[in-house]
């Protein structure tokens, strides 16, 4: 069923950080698939003031059964204190490749 199936976007500080979360969530079975998308700017509030930053951000394609563990690797190894983290349900999808997102994750 697709309402199974999550697309999670984290934001990077930048490649390096990225190259390494997008190679574990991929290496651990967490995500079949991590999109690298370079040049995003980020403008936020933090500590009162507001922030700018060119970041990287990972398009992340796994499941929901997979959502904790992605989430605790994610946080094991992105520097921010509170890092990007959100889960957004896939409504439908091509039936093989929601089959092959559930088989690399499994």
């Amino acid at each position: 069923m697709a309402d199974d199936y999550l697309l999670v976007l984290c934001t990077c500080p930048g490649n390096t950080v990225a190259a390494e979360i997008a190679t574990a969530l991929i290496e651990q079975n967490l995500a079949a698939c991590v999109n690298r998308i370079p040049g995003v700017r980020s403008y936020y509030r933090w500590d009162g003031h507001l922030q700018q930053e060119d970041e990287v951000l990972l398009l992340v394609k796994t499941t929901r059964a997979r959502f904790d563990q992605l989430e605790t690797t994610i946080r094991s190894l992105h520097p921010h204190e509170v890092p990007e983290i959100i889960a957004v349900p896939i409504a439908a999808g091509a039936e093989a490749y929601l089959k092959w997102i559930s088989d690399s994750t499994a």
